[in-house]
């Protein structure tokens, strides 16, 4: 690979990063934090354990291709970061 082609690489990654980084702060403002402190009026269940339930219907409308419009790729990246997220703040208050 070429030096360009490795500094456009690089620029893509950045990019969608960013992006990410947008799209989550976003629904973070939007949502008021719902993700790493939900209301709790029906699931009693931890974050990190609510977290990955959503991983897992994003994982299953991608597997039987049922998006409803929705970019789940993105998604699934943006609960594995909430899901890192949730964790760091769960040993850090154990510390």
């Amino acid at each position: 690979m070429t030096a360009q082609a490795t500094s456009d690489v690089n620029a893509l990654i950045a990019e969608e990063c960013e992006n990410l980084a947008r799209l989550l702060l976003a629904k973070n403002r939007a949502y008021g934090n719902s993700a790493l402190d939900p209301v709790r009026i029906f699931s009693k269940a931890d974050t990190i354990e609510q977290i990955k339930v959503r991983l897992d219907d994003k994982l299953s409308r991608l597997s039987r291709g049922e998006s409803a419009g929705e970019d789940v790729e993105q998604d699934l990246l943006g609960y594995l970061i909430l899901l890192r997220v949730a964790r760091r703040r769960a040993t850090e208050r154990e510390a």
